[in-house]
């Protein structure tokens, strides 16, 4: 796989103008992303999405994809790997790289973080599950045992199903800013 650090692609950037693709979610990009991004999530990136946001261009210029921290955006770059796309570039770091270099951002006003629903969904279920288990009946302590078994899964493999579920609901898909303005 290959991979660019923040300050290689600004470098670039200022040559001539790249195809950022940003893969985190259209809430994650809206509050906050790489001057240059677009934002293609990572379940709707694909050869035709591509072809749609960055022109025919990206079959003759690089690709370069970043997220959060670098572990969507290498998911990316393998997914697209192996669609047949070959010029696709891992942004070393991603947006957190990219902001501690001070590098250019566009930021909007901050909502509740994914991260932070998803603990609060977790809890809610724990505490849910738990309370009608005591109060109702014993089975529902299964509902604070599927929550804590799908945190464990979500942490093992970096998938999360509440995360899922939640980043596709109205507060969390923001403007659709898939072209640049």
């Amino acid at each position: 796989m290959q991979t660019i650090t923040v300050q290689q692609l600004a470098a670039e950037d200022t040559r001539h103008p790249v195809n950022l693709i940003d893969v985190r979610t259209r809430s994650e990009f809206y509050r906050g992303h790489a001057k240059p991004a677009k934002n293609i999530p990572l379940n709707e990136l694909g050869p035709q999405s591509l072809l749609s946001i960055c022109g025919e261009a990206y079959s003759d210029r690089p690709v370069y994809l970043i997220c959060k921290s670098g572990s969507r955006s290498a998911q990316a770059v393998q997914k697209l790997l192996a669609a047949g796309c070959s010029n696709v570039f891992d942004v070393t770091g991603g947006t957190d790289a990219w902001q501690a270099a001070q590098l250019p951002m566009e930021e909007h006003e901050q909502t509740i973080s994914l991260e932070r629903q998803i603990r609060i969904a977790a809890g809610i279920l724990t505490l849910t599950g738990t309370s009608l288990a005591i109060l109702v009946h014993p089975y529902y302590i299964g509902i604070a045992l599927f929550t804590g078994a799908g945190l464990i899964f979500a942490g093992v493999t970096d998938l999360c199903g509440i995360g899922v579920l939640l980043a596709k609901m109205p507060w969390n898909r923001g403007p659709d800013h898939s072209k640049k303005t």
